[in-house]
């Protein structure tokens, strides 16, 4: 018995530390791989009074509640306290992530100015004179798939062509190279 309860672990839950995307990312593919999603992705419906259930449907809803409490504590514990204390009258897992979504996904237009800082962000990068390739182009992915988040389509083009253009001058013989024995069109990031 000791044996059970020692090799019990607590599994590792990602706390929401403000990026909402990366959060909802990360903890949508926990609850799907824990099977659970599917209370946050359509919630379940609690019978009406004196609704008559068949044996399969009271199964399935018995089954429902459970995946909906065991979703609900995954969240309960990527949540901070401070956060929880705004959304924690919340019956379901789905209205939980329904409240984090609103709260921190963003409007419409919250979203557009913030596509527009980060192209303009984009545009204007340029690879530093004290900076490693590697370095900048970790720089450049930062903002395009920070771009791609907010749903801009940005192609691996685009991305390799703003590389080869503002790389620093000392790479010129290099970017020369590349695109004389490279089709950039269809040059992927992982080539570049």
């Amino acid at each position: 018995m000791a044996e059970e309860a020692s090799s019990f672990q607590v599994p590792s839950v990602p706390k929401f530390d403000g990026d909402y995307d990366h959060w909802c990312m990360v903890i949508e593919t926990l609850l799907r791989s824990k099977d659970y999603w599917v209370v946050i992705e359509r919630g379940f419906r609690e019978p009406e009074a004196g609704e008559q259930l068949t044996p399969t449907q009271r199964t399935t809803l018995e089954t429902m509640k459970i995946k909906d409490l065991k979703a609900k504590n995954y969240l309960f514990m990527s949540i901070d306290k401070q956060i929880l204390k705004t959304i924690v009258q919340k019956d379901s897992a789905k209205q939980i992530w329904d409240a984090m979504q609103t709260k921190y996904k963003g409007t419409t237009r919250v979203k557009r100015a913030q596509l527009q800082w980060l192209r303009r962000d984009f545009e204007t990068l340029e690879m530093r004179e004290e900076e490693t390739v590697t370095e900048y182009f970790g720089r450049v992915m930062t903002v395009a798939n920070n771009m791609t988040n907010y749903e801009d389509d940005m192609t691996e083009v685009k991305v390799v062509e703003k590389v080869l253009r503002s790389l620093t001058e000392n790479f010129n013989f290099v970017v020369c190279t590349i695109e004389e024995s490279k089709d950039i069109d269809t040059l992927s990031i992982d080539e570049l």
